[in-house]
């Protein structure tokens, strides 16, 4: 890995789970059902078990951070049972379209990192099935066996990605997540550019007025248009 002192590229962080693929094969949904019943196996009842899902997830950003701090439960027998459990190669598919995308990407202008809150297992199944993972240089991810570990949108997760990826200089990232609350974290760091993926909404980018603009874009095909500088020419 090149260190942040010799390495002046661009880097681009790409959340994994419902963005490098869509939110239509409902993997979120299959997830909830698991984790609900986790909830469950606590000795909860479901409305309880809803209503702590809900705000663990809303306080922390990933429900498994509230189960490990308050619950003291085992995170690797939470992944097993909730994330290891998923029926991935029935539910998602490569895409032609986003590996074409990755592959237009400059490699001497940037580098692709995966930033991702599930554990190492999990992202790396999907990039596997989604024959993906060889157009990645790394990959950052909530190390579920560190009883201390942080995720999405916790600002330290964010500076540990930069120390492993050895980025010394945060305004060469180039970051696009489907959850708001991802991106206007990694804003409020002082990266170069952050992107709301957000599949169905209408076409085209918006912006705000502000000059740290907030960009949503709702297909991954327009950062060609974001971030122009980091594909290769289509000059002839």
């Amino acid at each position: 890995m090149a260190n942040a002192t010799e390495d002046g590229r661009y880097i681009v962080w790409l959340d994994i789970d419902n963005t490098l693929y869509s939110s239509n094969a409902k993997i979120a949904d299959a997830m909830g059902q698991r984790i609900h019943a986790y909830f469950v196996s606590l000795g909860l009842r479901d409305e309880e078990a809803s209503e702590l899902h809900s705000k663990y997830y809303t306080q922390y950003g990933l429900a498994l951070r509230g189960l490990v701090r308050h619950h003291e439960i085992d995170a690797l027998d939470f992944d097993r049972r909730c994330d290891g459990s998923l029926p991935l190669e029935d539910m998602i598919k490569p895409d032609p379209s986003i590996r074409q995308l990755l592959e237009d990407i400059d490699t001497s202008k940037a580098r692709i990192w995966g930033l991702t809150n599930a554990y190492h297992t999990h992202a790396r199944r999907v990039l596997h099935i989604l024959q993906l993972e060889d157009l990645f240089e790394g990959l950052v991810y909530c190390n579920y066996a560190d009883p201390n570990f942080t995720c999405k949108p916790e600002p330290e997760f964010f500076t540990t990605a930069l120390t492993k990826a050895g980025v010394a200089d945060p305004s060469k990232c180039l970051f696009v997540d489907d959850s708001r609350n991802n991106v206007q974290a990694a804003r409020r760091l002082d990266w170069g550019s952050c992107v709301h993926f957000c599949e169905g909404s209408e076409k085209g980018i918006a912006t705000s007025s502000n000059e740290n603009r907030e960009i949503t874009i709702s297909c991954l095909e327009e950062l060609r248009n974001v971030w122009p500088q980091i594909f290769k020419s289509t000059d002839k």
